[in-house]
């Protein structure tokens, strides 16, 4: 009985953090100083035309029959029409999300695999020379704007050593000829087998997932060495020296596998980091990504899209905290037992 509690109380939290996102996001749309209206009609619409829209759209409603209408919308995936595109914002959506997609995914990967064993390096070497240049290289990784990265990266590594493709997700020479299968470019290309669209496209990929990875990596690398420090100071890893177990054994099979189980939470809010604040790289880089897509509805008062990206990218990180939550639980069996 105790556990079917449980359960319906993690569901009840789900749907309140989700009615949360669905009023920020609504209330969002009613203070922006940006008329819907006239963002579909244009200024110089006559007054009758305005009134009309206005109905059409719902907005003469009182302010709780419009967040019913915008609830029941939303949940049946409908959020509106983009001004700027004249699509349906969920197309669009639908479109552009496998590009930020894959750009948070490698880079990503690229901050765990370097981030973990340089935070456990650090925590061996606690207070060497190796240790204090890990947690340089971390702070750099926080301090240093992304965007002064990404077009530092771009004069030295596209425009002086010709390492990466031009700014873009892949060369126009491709465009028309390549077919999209999962909207993961990469993957798409290894799929079909077309070795020259995937090297142009890991040319395109590569320096903006490298520097996203720059930032995950000074991030999970700080809180790696913190969990190691944490667990290395425990008295089962001093009764595992005492017994003669190799270093080697208790840092990577003892210590780590204890570490892990917070680590898991580190890297999935990473990844959500990198989702939802790939912003400036997007621009920078001219990634066809949500974050390049959001940028630019809002500088055109396109806000069905600005909201629409906002509700998406505010799921995603909700299912990605509750999935973190659910691999804590399962890799911890005192979760469990609670």
């Amino acid at each position: 009985m105790s556990r079917i509690y449980g359960v319906a109380g993690f569901l009840a939290v789900i749907a309140t953090t989700y009615i949360g996102l669905l009023a920020v996001t609504f209330f969002i749309g009613r203070v922006v100083p940006v008329d819907p209206v006239l963002a579909v009609l244009g200024d110089r619409a006559q007054a009758s035309a305005i009134e009309r829209v206005r109905e059409q759209m719902g907005l003469n409603l009182p302010l709780w029959h419009q967040f019913f209408i915008y609830v029941r919308q939303v949940l049946s995936g409908d959020f509106g029409t983009s001004v700027l595109t004249t699509n349906p914002v969920m197309a669009d959506i639908a479109h552009v999300f496998p590009a930020t997609l894959e750009l948070a995914t490698f880079g990503t990967l690229i901050g765990t695999v370097l981030g973990v064993p340089l935070g456990i390096l650090a925590a061996v070497k606690r207070g060497s020379f190796t240790d204090q240049l890990v947690r340089l290289v971390g702070l750099a990784g926080y301090s240093i704007p992304i965007f002064w990265l990404a077009l530092l990266g771009l004069l030295l590594f596209y425009a002086r050593l010709h390492w990466v493709a031009f700014p873009g997700r892949i060369d126009i020479v491709y465009e028309y000829t390549f077919t999209p299968i999962t909207g993961l470019f990469l993957l798409d290309a290894v799929l079909q087998r077309r070795w020259d669209v995937a090297w142009d496209v890991f040319r395109h990929l590569v320096l903006p997932a490298s520097l996203l990875g720059y930032f995950s990596l000074a991030y999970i690398s700080r809180m790696t060495r913190s969990f190691m420090l944490n667990e290395l100071g425990q008295e089962y890893v001093i009764a595992a020296r005492a017994k003669g177990l190799s270093e080697t054994r208790i840092i990577w099979r003892h210590a780590l596998r204890n570490a892990a189980v917070p680590l898991v939470t580190v890297i999935a809010l990473s990844y959500a980091g990198l989702l939802e604040g790939s912003v400036l790289t997007e621009t920078v880089f001219s990634w066809p990504g949500l974050g390049l897509y959001i940028t630019n509805s809002l500088q055109n008062a396109d806000m069905n899209a600005v909201l629409g990206g906002t509700l998406i990218i505010g799921a995603v990180f909700i299912a990605l905290n509750i999935l973190s939550d659910l691999l804590y639980r399962i890799l911890d069996p005192r979760t469990r037992a609670r």
